[in-house]
């Protein structure tokens, strides 16, 4: 015998097999290409109940290999997290998109204006979304600095004291930065000669490296193996507060300084590429960080660098603060790396200098 169902009786049961369609479809996935370790796993659980969906992370370990993956055909990502000077070279070539702001709109309400000053390619977050900044420093183990040897200059990489126990990042831009600052130049120099100059100081420092690398030294600097490692101050942070919630992986013993001749202050961003199948969930990421305080702060204090926005900021514990919100007069010193790309020669000229720094031996 059949029932035929009427009122709220047929009501109940539409909505019933509506929420068990719901609960059999597939959950769309958000592919992300981002550092290694940078971001919170509370986020993206959080996120991923929020929006039912998955969130599926690939890592890499420089922007150049994050470009040249790109432009050999990586195309199953939906969001970067590169740095801010690879930005206007992504746009130029039509890899991301512009934001439309309608779809993130806490991004521009609740952005810290001081900020802008580190933006100075894209002040108008017209394509990318702020996410961290983090300055260049120099990480290092006290224990092994002998008596009298200052820490804080870029000087130090050359002592013969640390030979084969330094390591440098596998950074084109920010090893030959390092050279440039030293020498008193700007990280962003388009002269020859002080790109020569720079060069020279860095082959000089290579005697004492050990290896070229962007992520060992978050572990190699705790293990002994490396003593003075150039890497970010968020890392170095990571280390030293420790990675779990209790505290018991902490290294207070540890410390980093930042070089007084300069150092990089960097910001990753958020962008969204033009061959995204899942752009509203991108853009989902970006308001969620930027909208709710709960979820901008675990992720500042996960992966111990600034997200610039305002009511996440204010929120934080004072001291946790201090801590990855610099000093102006230590900001002061820092410099921001600009895409070189629209002046003719600069990057051929940066590439060569990498490439002679790298082979020689």
């Amino acid at each position: 015998m059949k029932v035929r169902l009427t009122g709220l009786g047929a009501l109940s049961a539409c909505l019933l097999a509506a929420a068990m369609l719901t609960g059999c479809a597939k959950k769309r996935d958000l592919h992300i290409y981002t550092w290694a370790d940078y971001i919170s796993p509370e986020v993206v659980a959080a996120f991923e109940k929020a929006n039912n969906c998955r969130v599926v992370i690939d890592t890499f370990d420089t922007n150049e290999a994050m470009y040249a993956k790109l432009k050999a055909g990586g195309v199953g990502y939906d969001m970067l997290f590169p740095s801010s000077y690879m930005v206007k070279l992504l746009a130029k070539e039509g890899l991301i998109v512009a934001l439309d702001h309608t779809k993130c709109p806490s991004l521009r309400k609740n952005f810290y204006r001081p900020y802008a000053k580190m933006l100075p390619e894209d002040p108008e977050l017209k394509y990318a979304a702020p996410y961290s900044s983090s300055p260049t420093i120099l990480f290092y183990d006290p224990k092994k600095i002998p008596a009298g040897v200052e820490v804080n200059t870029w000087a130090v990489l050359g002592n013969p004291a640390f030979k084969g126990r330094i390591s440098m990042l596998d950074d084109m831009r920010e090893v030959i930065g390092a050279g440039l600052m030293y020498k008193g130049y700007s990280i962003n120099s388009t002269n020859p000669a002080e790109i020569e100059a720079a060069v020279e100081q860095v082959l000089a420092w290579k005697e004492n490296v050990r290896k070229f690398d962007s992520e060992s030294y978050k572990t190699e600097v705790a293990d002994g193996s490396t003593w003075i490692g150039q890497g970010f101050g968020q890392v170095a942070r990571q280390v030293i507060l420790g990675e779990s919630e209790d505290g018991s992986d902490a290294r207070p013993d540890l410390a980093y300084a930042y070089p007084k001749e300069g150092f990089t202050e960097s910001c990753e961003e958020m962008v969204i590429t033009s061959t995204a199948k899942n752009p509203d969930l991108a853009y989902k990421l970006i308001e969620f960080l930027y909208s709710n305080v709960e979820m901008g702060m675990a992720n500042m204090k996960y992966v111990l660098g600034m997200l610039p926005c305002q009511p996440a900021i204010d929120a934080l514990d004072p001291k946790f603060r201090d801590a990855v919100v610099a000093k102006p007069e230590i900001m002061a010193f820092g410099q921001v790396i600009l895409g070189l790309e629209s002046i003719p020669g600069a990057m051929e000229l940066y590439t060569k200098a990498w490439d002679r720094i790298r082979a020689t031996k």
